[in-house]
């Protein structure tokens, strides 16, 4: 599988220096060594000799080469060209893992913008069926957090509270369909009632305030 790593992109010339100053560092090219013609290192490394000039410039400002007048271009020094090296493979490497990076956000902005669409979906299904068919109910279940346990339907007035209707009231495995206004509210049960989405969240809010 290729890589989808992208890489600096540098100037040809530099980076035939790049690949210069690895082979000194690598004992390919010794110090006090002289680099071949500018034509043979432009025929060696497929460029132009313009550019091939260039690199070699690159290499002698920063120490690693030097120009003999009438001579030709000398290694001077593997350490700086180790060190040069070392600096090009850092600047790849945070270049990669900003590229890496840049990648995770964006992933994670799709991931999140089609949850938001999954989201949207179902909101818009939940309430076409709630127009469509007002009388499915929703479920409350009345955990050990919920408010007003211990209290009738009667008590409470949820119609006049909520404007929603108890159809059924589950306790354990009995389902008792139309409850009486003196049925008693307890921990476990399941509320059964129809209304609109408001009248929902006024359920909710009436048994569990703090959401």
């Amino acid at each position: 599988m290729e890589s989808n790593k992208k890489t600096v992109s540098l100037p040809r010339y530099q980076q035939v220096a790049v690949e210069i100053a690895e082979r000194i560092a690598e004992d390919r090219y010794r110090v006090g060594e002289k680099i071949h013609a500018r034509s043979t290192l432009a025929s060696n490394f497929n460029v132009s000799p313009e550019t091939a000039r260039k690199a070699i410039n690159v290499l002698v400002d920063l120490g690693i080469m030097e120009v003999r007048h009438g001579s030709g271009a000398y290694v001077l020094s593997k350490e700086k060209a180790q060190a040069y090296y070392e600096q090009y493979q850092d600047v790849q490497s945070i270049q990669e893992i900003k590229n890496e990076i840049v990648s995770s956000i964006q992933r994670q902005r799709n991931e999140l913008d089609d949850i938001s669409q999954k989201l949207n979906q179902l909101v818009a299904k939940t309430k076409r069926v709630h127009h469509s068919a007002p009388f499915v109910p929703y479920e409350l279940t009345l955990t050990e957090n919920a408010q007003l346990l211990g209290q009738t339907i009667n008590q409470l007035n949820i119609w006049h509270e909520t404007g929603a209707t108890i159809v059924a009231l589950q306790k354990g495995d009995n389902l008792v369909l139309s409850p009486g206004p003196y049925a008693k509210l307890e921990v476990g049960n399941i509320l059964f009632f129809v209304g609109n989405e408001l009248g929902f969240q006024r359920m909710q809010n009436l048994f569990y305030p703090d959401k």
